[in-house]
């Protein structure tokens, strides 16, 4: 099952696409990685799909990765006595501590943390940025403020301070629950949601280490500010879009956008472009034409996987949504634009041998009109720095380990392929151009470059180059 195209698919999973037949049919079809979303959903459903999306992986004999994405907090108002209630620009409306079902002139909000913030002028958001309070005065459990922009507010909407740093953990204790489910089970990425700070990755990582990768969701503009210190502490990052949006001005986003991805290139991280991708194919067929360009321009971009939220796990088309997502792709990439953007940007590479090597790979594989380049790697991290390159050609990443080719599926071009461990060069020359042929990156009498480290199975120590000809048993 080798893709015609480098970027990856994210599908995520729901009641439309919850049985074997339908996520076999998915991961036929063009995805590369399937999304738990532990926002909706028991633990057994969960488990359910898991074991769906194994048995489509044996079927189809690719690895296929999956992230399971963490809730977070939930910031929201309480109830009304009505159920709703209706604010006009201008009028008061005080948020306070007091449970009594609300009414226009008040509503409890059950967030002591976000009093400790508050100063007057600061503004909040409610029902996804719909309505827009202002701060005129606080108090330890209350803020009065002046309605800046009206409308009809219900029980339990959601509730955004854009302009302030939380003192709220990124991990609820709902979310621990299900984090310890989700590594019992082996999924291989965890979305963390809600990052404000580097700290936040750093308290997901000291409960994870390395048993699985992490993804920081860029959802808050208060991240912006940190970074490149998130960035460099996570093994990936989420551009989500849906909820940056709400606490950002919309003519902001796309520049994020593209702020996160340099910065994601720059450091070899994995970067996921997310949100309302194809939001159109949740009841129609096909996808608008300014959709269709919202996908292209994320891989122009870089991204190293473009991902479908409600298309695939509620929406009428999950298949189709995969489908003209895949052919999109495609398209890009075999626009002689592409390549000349890519190229537009080169990456320094570090001062190691292991980024010398690679930079050196995609050279040699553009100058000998190289197939595919093969790396072998015990951790993952040599195939990651490779992918940092964008090489014209594919990476073939050959790995021992089950866990690190699924990891690798979620990245840009690479091809992974679990091969048991190399006894000698001479085997790595013979195992890297026999998968090459069979997986049909390549065929006899082409060329392919090889990467690895001497001595095999030291994470890191990428040293060796060699161009091999495809047949040729050294």
């Amino acid at each position: 099952m080798r893709r015609e195209r480098h970027a990856k698919i994210i599908a995520t999973l729901g009641p439309s696409s919850s049985t074997a037949e339908q996520i076999e049919m998915l991961a036929r079809t063009g995805a590369d990685v399937f999304r738990l979303n532990f926002s909706h959903g028991s633990h057994e459903d969960h488990r359910a799909r898991y074991n769906m999306i194994r048995a489509a992986e044996e079927k189809t004999g690719r690895p296929i990765s999956i992230i399971m994405d963490l809730q977070g907090p939930k910031l929201r108002v309480g109830t009304f006595a009505q159920g709703k209630v209706t604010l006009e620009n201008g009028q008061d409306f005080c948020l306070d501590m007091d449970k009594t079902p609300g009414d226009k002139t008040r509503v409890c909000l059950p967030h002591p943390e976000i009093f400790a913030v508050l100063k007057v002028g600061t503004e909040l958001l409610m029902d996804d940025g719909k309505i827009r309070v202002r701060v005129t005065a606080r108090g330890e459990n209350h803020a009065m403020t002046t309605v800046v922009v009206g409308g009809t507010l219900s029980n339990n909407k959601g509730l955004n301070v854009p302009g302030e740093v939380l003192p709220i953990s990124a991990l609820t204790e709902k979310d621990r629950k299900d984090l310890m489910f989700g590594l019992s089970l082996g999924v291989d990425w965890v979305a963390l949601s809600f990052v404000q700070r580097a700290e936040d990755v750093a308290e997901a990582r000291a409960l994870t280490g390395n048993q699985v990768g992490i993804i920081s969701k860029l959802e808050k503009p208060q991240a912006i500010t940190a970074l490149h210190d998130i960035v460099n502490l996570s093994d990936a990052v989420m551009v989500a879009r849906g909820d940056l949006g709400v606490e950002c001005p919309p003519e902001v986003v796309p520049i994020l956008q593209k702020k996160i991805l340099s910065v994601c290139r720059q450091q070899g991280k994995p970067v996921v472009v997310a949100t309302q991708m194809l939001e159109s194919m949740i009841s129609a067929p096909t996808p608008t034409r300014a959709e269709a360009s919202d996908v292209a321009t994320a891989v122009y971009d870089g991204a190293d996987a473009v991902m479908l939220s409600a298309e695939t796990a509620a929406g009428q088309y999950p298949v189709e949504a995969v489908s003209i997502m895949s052919k999109i792709i495609a398209s890009v990439e075999h626009d002689e634009t592409y390549r000349q953007i890519i190229n537009s940007h080169p990456l320094k590479p570090e001062n190691t041998a292991a980024d010398a090597i690679c930079a050196a790979a995609s050279q040699v594989a553009a100058t000998v009109e190289a197939k595919a380049i093969v790396t072998f790697t015990s951790s993952g991290s040599t195939a990651f720095r490779q992918a940092r390159q964008r090489p014209p050609v594919p990476i073939l990443g050959l790995t021992p380990d089950v866990r690190v080719a699924r990891q690798l599926a979620l990245v840009w071009g690479i091809h992974a392929v679990t091969a048991e461990g190399v006894r000698d060069f001479g085997d790595m020359v013979q195992k890297a151009t026999r998968l090459a042929e069979r997986d049909q990156l390549a065929q006899a009498g082409d060329k392919a470059v090889i990467i690895a480290g001497v001595p095999f199975g030291t994470p890191g120590s990428t040293n060796v180059l060699r161009i091999a000809e495809i047949g040729d048993n050294l």
